[in-house]
């Protein structure tokens, strides 16, 4: 961790519950900031730490620059006294993958300190395919957000496979669903209304949309 990482503020400081929010956030919206601020009451957390990724072995197309959406998160998440945001992902060279991330962050954090791994429940049914899953489940309580109403069956037959194929005993698998009515916005549906012209005002934080309109970037496609 590089020195001006939050990550480092929160070492040695034991039985700490910090949750990591990790994705691209291209751009943040307002669902992420709803998700993060469920997640640390309804789990009781002391800190939300976002973490933008550089390289995701998830996302095929072409990202945002990352300096952007670092620049993106850090202002939409300003104000919060327990939203910050770390670095450690945008500045790796290589791809980045959750469960080296939980790795290295509950090594530095230290054994006294209870990681929460904040994803959408889409994302987590593809959890089988993300490299060591078991590992994953054993280095955090996963927190799977998704839209009230949605069918949980399949995340019911995929944490089940996940019991037998990784640990045939159980031990430390840990998923939570968490229910966020304004899941129904995402980052693809933001980039298509921009691209299309179309507002997304009250969509993302105000000083999100200010960033987008002077920046260079998600711009209407002209003929």
């Amino acid at each position: 961790m590089e020195s001006r990482d939050p990550i480092l503020r929160l070492c040695g400081r034991a039985g700490l519950r910090i949750g990591i929010m990790g994705g691209a956030f291209d751009p943040i919206h307002v669902a992420h900031l709803v998700t993060a601020e469920e997640a640390l009451r309804q789990f009781s957390l002391d800190e939300v730490v976002f973490m933008p990724t550089g390289r995701s072995p998830h996302k095929a197309g072409h990202l945002t620059h990352k300096e952007f959406r670092y620049l993106l998160v850090a202002a939409a998440t300003a104000g919060h006294p327990q939203f910050s945001v770390s670095r450690y992902e945008l500045d790796q060279d290589e791809i980045c993958y959750t469960v080296d991330t939980l790795e290295r962050l509950a090594i530095a954090l230290g054994p006294g300190t209870e990681l929460f791994f904040v994803t959408g429940a889409d994302a987590v049914l593809e959890i089988l395919s993300w490299k060591r899953p078991g590992r994953v489940l054993d280095l955090c309580t996963l927190i799977a957000a998704t839209r009230p109403g949605h069918d949980l069956a399949r995340l019911a037959g995929v944490m089940e496979r996940l019991q037998t194929e990784t640990s045939p005993t159980g031990t430390g698998r840990r998923i939570e669903v968490m229910e966020i009515p304004a899941l129904s916005i995402s980052s693809s549906m933001i980039r298509e209304r921009l691209v299309s012209g179309q507002t997304v005002r009250y969509l993302v934080p105000e000083i999100v949309a200010q960033l987008i309109d002077k920046s260079c970037y998600y711009r209407p496609v002209t003929s």
